[in-house]
């Protein structure tokens, strides 16, 4: 679905996401603190834009004292004046509210949670501006505790045009989180949300899915793939294919007439011969059966 050098391969989410925006030189408390506020900053947010609002945060707060770190963690959030902290993030969406809820969020985890994160459901979502989405991907990638399946708009979307969750679909994230834990194996729960928001942010997005160059579609295996885009898919990928035919390597370009099909070499190169590259019509052989 989203292998290695495929069409959904390198999506933002994998180098962009919430899960890697902490610092991996900062101390594990002010990680899973950096981790909390990716994820407060994440909604309504493209992954591009919420990292310039982190590093920012991270390169431009000033220390809370003398002599104290700079960058973005607790103390620094909490001593940070209001109009700043919007300035830094005012890239993200609803960056006014976010201002209010990170600054009320940074007060609870200094005296209710002695200066961590919540490490529970329950504490994360009574955190201003944080829901059962975030509380889900926060308790898993900030503890390392996987109990349940952060669900997001291109989960939500993607498993109900699979018809995932039955003739009925789901009404909302929440259902759809639900229902996806009620089936699905346990230990499946925290990649199914970088697999798919990489999917939607890639491939099947939201308007203008790219169906012929999705794998799922491809192999038949999509019941919502476009038919049209599926086959003009297909009959590009069947244009360009690349052999090995013995020592010799052959790009192959073909051109189809009623009668006639021909092959366009394309830098044929021989193992043992002192062959320039070269371009070569040759006459077509039978086409090997496909695997």
């Amino acid at each position: 679905m989203r292998s290695e050098g495929g069409a959904a391969s390198n999506a933002a989410v994998d180098t962009m996401g919430c899960e890697r925006l902490a610092l991996s030189t900062a101390s594990p408390r002010d990680q899973r603190f950096q981790t909390l506020v990716a994820l407060m900053l994440s909604s309504q947010t493209k992954d591009t834009v919420n990292a310039v609002a982190m590093h920012r945060l991270q390169t431009e707060l000033l220390p809370h004292a003398p002599g104290a770190p700079p960058g973005l963690n607790l103390e620094n959030m909490l001593a940070v004046e209001p109009a700043r902290l919007n300035e830094l993030i005012y890239a993200v969406g609803f960056h006014n509210n976010k201002t209010k809820y990170l600054k009320q969020a940074a007060v609870i985890c200094r005296d209710a949670h002695g200066g961590d994160i919540p490490d529970s459901i329950e504490g994360l979502v009574a955190l201003p501006g944080v829901g059962p989405k975030m509380a889900h991907l926060c308790l898993s990638a900030a503890w390392g505790r996987t109990e349940g399946i952060g669900v997001d708009v291109h989960v939500h979307r993607i498993t109900n045009l699979w018809g995932w969750h039955g003739n009925g679909g789901s009404k909302n994230p929440e259902d759809t989180r639900a229902k996806l834990e009620s089936w699905l194996p346990r230990d499946r729960w925290r990649e199914i949300n970088t697999l798919l928001v990489g999917l939607g942010q890639t491939v099947c997005l939201p308007v203008g899915r790219r169906c012929g160059d999705c794998e799922l579609g491809l192999r038949g295996l999509c019941r919502a793939a476009e038919r049209k885009k599926v086959l003009e898919g297909r009959k590009l990928r069947e244009s360009m294919a690349v052999r090995v035919k013995g020592d010799t390597v052959v790009k192959v370009e073909r051109e189809k007439s009623e009668e006639l099909e021909k092959e366009l070499v394309v830098n044929e190169v021989v193992k043992d011969e002192g062959i320039d590259d070269k371009t070569t019509l040759v006459k077509k052989e039978e086409p090997e059966d496909e695997k």
